[in-house]
């Protein structure tokens, strides 16, 4: 028997240059504080589709051949599962812009750990650069679980 449940389907894409990576420091409504940019897919539209224009609104600037890297998920309290597709970027071209969605810019990896990133920033980060899994699922006791690919 089929049993589906309600799906939240999100994206975020890590843009590198060199050492550096594009953040954006979130205001307005749900998290604040430093992350990289993204936001929901609409419907009916592709995944890749949609970072790519995410990025252009929330960033100024034109991605291309973006990757996907993994997923982050969990469930919503009402039983719904969000969804977060990660991807990753080195080609990009235009000028860096900020929106409403937040302030961006470009930080060392090395100083990372100096901002004001999300809790799990840095399994994020880990599953961008790295290939040892693919996915990070909120547990119901609150923790960040890498799974293992």
């Amino acid at each position: 028997m089929e049993n589906p449940e309600k799906v939240i389907l999100t994206n975020m894409c890590m843009i590198f240059d060199g050492t550096k990576l594009l953040v954006q420091e979130k205001v307005g409504k749900g998290f604040k504080g430093i992350t990289c940019p993204g936001g929901h897919v609409e419907p009916g539209e592709p995944i890749v589709d949609s970072v790519i224009r995410e990025i252009k609104e929330e960033t100024g600037l034109t991605i291309k051949s973006p990757k996907l890297c993994g997923i982050k998920d969990w469930f919503e309290e009402d039983g719904s599962r969000y969804m977060v597709f990660i991807f990753r970027t080195d080609d990009f071209e235009g000028s860096l812009k900020s929106s409403e969605e937040g302030r961006v810019f470009w930080a060392e990896l090395s100083e990372l750990k100096n901002l004001s990133t999300m809790w799990h920033f840095d399994q994020m980060v880990g599953l961008a650069c790295s290939q040892e899994y693919s996915e990070i699922f909120l547990d119901s006791t609150d923790n960040w679980k890498p799974i293992l690919k």
